[in-house]
């Protein structure tokens, strides 16, 4: 008897070493978001500046794009349960460094351009992890389960994402209004750490690795399976632009204290706003999959995202900007679930890593991207201008998508060939 979707769906996450698996992504998730909530709120209440957010995200991104060429050939060529525990291992040290930055003792003895260097050093480290960690994820996931029930687990996998997304800024807020930064680290840290336990119970997995063809015949192994595919490509370059404009959510240190004095536990609620619709968002296409139309469902759901992010930079009532960024987050989850099932399933074991690696490329490093581009309009055009042009700019990307890829307009499933179908 052929099992309901909801049951099979459950059915995955009661396997042992995958549930271990989603047990280490929702706390190391909800742990980094908590650090950077509470981190980032503290050095704008330091500097009074965006820049400085955009300046976080800068930080971030250079060495996550710049090691992203060879990170993915590394973990393609090492045992990745390994790779990943050894990613917590960097998270622990660097929070430890930047639980030290942000203690008495250090803001006693240096200035706080001190402590806002230091903080940027940290992000810097932060994500050269990162562009470890993300091929090491998406290579470990398909080892966990069988090949059939790869959807299922990208449903559950983006969930525990996604909770930790919403449940560390949410906790991040609440620690820093009653309990102060240095206590706010200090959670993060030992939920870091009790991550690597987790980790540590899944079992060593072979090494799917033929032939070591060097780095550079490695690496563009990699890129051309991503630029022969037509609809991998739209959905990525779709993804870069769409979150590169719309990456408003980096100035609400800014809003939630400015526009909406809101203070901190508002600033939790306002950062975890687009988690929560998209957990929900999830959670419907449990019951409810993508089956049909899937490439128009993507472009209206990333202009609707744009749509969000525009109406949110003129909003000045806390309830409708929640209720924006929840809507974002839900517009913003098919895309996820879309783009994640098609890498599962299009790419070939030994290049899992190579391709996560230039997925993160285009996505993870246009979060970063995005936060700088945000930070530096508010500088110069002020923080609702910078919100409303990414808006706008979202919605222009939309429309080019839609002419200039036609091949993503008309893909009908995620399992279309037209998938395979070279450029």
């Amino acid at each position: 008897m052929q099992l309901s979707q909801g049951r099979r769906t459950l059915q995955v996450l009661l396997q042992k070493e995958f549930s271990l698996f989603m047990a280490t992504r929702f706390i190391l998730i909800f742990s980094l978001f908590l650090q950077n909530t509470v981190v980032s709120y503290k050095l704008y209440s330091l500097t009074k500046d965006p820049l400085s957010l955009g300046l976080v995200g800068l930080f971030e991104v250079i060495p996550a794009f710049g090691c992203a060429f060879f990170a993915g050939y590394v973990v393609d060529r090492k045992e990745k349960r390994t790779m990943y525990l050894l990613c917590i291992v960097g998270y622990v040290l660097n929070s430890i460094l930047l639980l030290y930055v942000t203690s008495a003792h250090f803001t006693n003895r240096y200035s706080i351009s001190a402590m806002e260097y230091m903080i940027y050093a940290a992000m810097f480290i932060s994500g050269f992890i990162r562009a470890f960690l993300a091929p090491s994820s998406f290579s470990l996931l398909p080892l966990l389960i069988k090949k059939e029930d790869i959807p299922f687990a990208i449903t559950w996998s983006s969930t525990s994402w996604m909770l930790g997304a919403v449940l560390g800024p949410l906790a991040g807020g609440i620690l820093l209004a009653h309990a102060g930064i240095s206590l706010s680290i200090s959670v993060a840290l030992v939920l870091l750490c009790l991550s690597s336990f987790f980790i540590l119970a899944i079992k060593r997995k072979p090494v799917h690795y033929s032939k070591d063809i060097g780095i550079l015949k490695g690496l563009a192994q990699g890129f051309r399976f991503v630029f022969r595919n037509q609809i991998i490509l739209a959905v990525l370059s779709l993804d870069l632009f769409a979150v590169l404009f719309g990456g408003a959510e980096a100035l609400l240190p800014v809003v939630s204290t400015e526009i909406l004095k809101v203070g901190e536990v508002g600033f939790g609620w306002l950062r975890s706003a687009h988690g929560i619709g998209s957990i929900f968002l999830l959670l419907v296409l449990t019951y409810l999959p993508l089956k049909n139309h899937v490439g128009k469902k993507l472009l209206v759901c990333v202009a609707l995202y744009g749509v969000c992010i525009l109406l949110f930079g003129i909003s000045t009532s806390f309830i409708f900007s929640f209720l924006l960024l929840f809507f974002a987050g839900l517009f913003d989850g098919v895309s996820v679930v879309i783009r994640h099932s098609i890498l599962q399933m299009k790419t070939p074991e030994e290049l899992k890593g190579r391709v996560s690696s230039i997925n993160m490329m285009f996505i993870s490093s246009s979060n970063e991207l995005g936060a700088f581009e945000s930070g530096f309009t508010a500088k110069y055009l002020g923080t609702v201008p910078a919100i409303v042009f990414g808006g706008i700019m979202t919605l222009a990307v939309v429309v080019a998508t839609y002419f200039k890829a036609p091949a993503l307009k008309n893909l009908h499933s995620m399992e279309d060939e037209t998938v395979d179908k070279k450029l």
